[in-house]
């Protein structure tokens, strides 16, 4: 028995004033989330995977209710972190709603890459990954037409999967907070800039990028912040079990990060922050040219004004340069992450992209 179960530290909390018996409960409280419980579940929403490829799977969510749209939905998240994201709880999950409103979704997970993985390149997860799952999603659905919806880095790596594949059926596709222009980024031109950061020396010391390392950088953002502030948050607010049950959630996905293999690490970095060739269209994909003017399917463009890893001007500038003529771009009141977990990814996030989506999916 610790010595503040005892009889006697119990008596002697009663004769402190109340004050510091709150603050103590509190830390008591956070003390305890920190070091015994477990953590939470998450990707909850029933699903089947439909179809693998290497560590890639693809899943197909079911629900009570029935499908109401013609059109099926795929999701595309990053090669950082897992995309339980955008499934992250019940009442918590943008796939839960989605399904929920009669969509039919499926959703790319590429798994975990091991060492034997640290050649893979964005040309392999673009041309050899996307297309076949796009068609998969088809023949299962039975339909003729699909739409993508793309998160963080996962929506720019759509945005060049659509623009080199014209022929495939995309109806519509969502970019969620994703980076399209790259000459302003904030901090990481400063911690990304070729004069000072050796990507090559950087990928064929390492060979896989470690989740840490992506962690470390994102969180040198806003190092005070992102550091030391979700514990002060924990234990200023531990008498509420609503935000310690969502801070063990946030906290989970922000622990359980995925390598990044280096071959397409190096060109994410190379191509991406330290030369911008997308938005410039001097972007080559295995041999071919990306020319976003081939983007010619409905177009839903969200940034969020909080949002310092894709700022709202790096999401934004996709519009000037796809042909699309039902393009529509919005910023909501949310970070790089609460756009898709939270209350305002529940009040606001999801009934956009639901709406927009219901518009034109029959």
């Amino acid at each position: 028995m610790s010595i503040t179960d005892s009889k006697e530290w119990k008596q002697l909390m009663e004769t402190v004033p109340n004050e510091f018996q709150e603050s103590y409960s509190r830390l008591a409280r956070a003390t305890e989330v920190l070091t015994t419980e477990p953590d939470p579940e998450v990707g909850l929403t029933p699903k089947e995977v439909i179809w693998t490829k290497n560590k890639t799977k693809l899943y197909r969510y079911s629900s009570d209710q029935s499908t109401k749209f013609k059109v099926p939905i795929l999701l595309v998240y990053a090669l950082i972190n897992k995309p339980y994201i955008l499934d992250l709880s019940k009442g918590n999950s943008l796939v839960e709603y989605l399904v929920n409103r009669g969509f039919d979704v499926y959703l790319l997970d590429w798994g975990t890459p091991g060492y034997e993985d640290k050649t893979m390149k964005l040309d392999d997860y673009i041309l050899d990954y996307i297309p076949r799952a796009v068609r998969k999603v088809l023949r299962i659905s039975k339909k003729d037409e699909v739409s993508v919806l793309g998160y963080c880095m996962g929506g720019t790596m759509t945005s060049i999967f659509a623009a080199l594949h014209p022929e495939l059926p995309i109806r519509n596709l969502v970019f969620m907070t994703s980076p399209f222009d790259f000459e302003e980024t904030g901090l990481y031109g400063s911690f990304l800039d070729e004069r000072y950061f050796d990507i090559d020396n950087v990928v064929d010391t390492l060979g896989l990028i470690p989740p840490e390392m992506i962690d470390f950088g994102n969180k040198m953002l806003k190092p005070t912040t992102n550091f030391f502030g979700p514990y002060v948050s924990l234990v200023d607010r531990a008498n509420n079990e609503q935000f310690i049950r969502n801070w063990k959630l946030l906290q989970k996905w922000i622990s359980d990060g995925v390598p990044f293999p280096g071959e397409a690490y190096r060109q994410w970095i190379r191509d991406f922050y330290q030369q911008n060739k997308l938005i410039k269209g001097e972007l080559v994909i295995r041999g071919r040219k990306v020319n976003l003017k081939n983007i010619t399917a409905n177009v839903l463009n969200l940034s969020a004004d909080r949002d310092l890893i894709a700022q709202p001007h790096q999401v934004k500038a996709l519009m000037d340069v796809i042909s699309s003529k039902d393009k529509e771009y919005v910023t909501l009141p949310t970070g790089h992450v609460s756009v898709t977990f939270g209350s305002k990814a529940v009040k606001i996030t999801y009934p956009t992209v639901g709406d927009w989506l219901e518009k034109r999916s029959n």
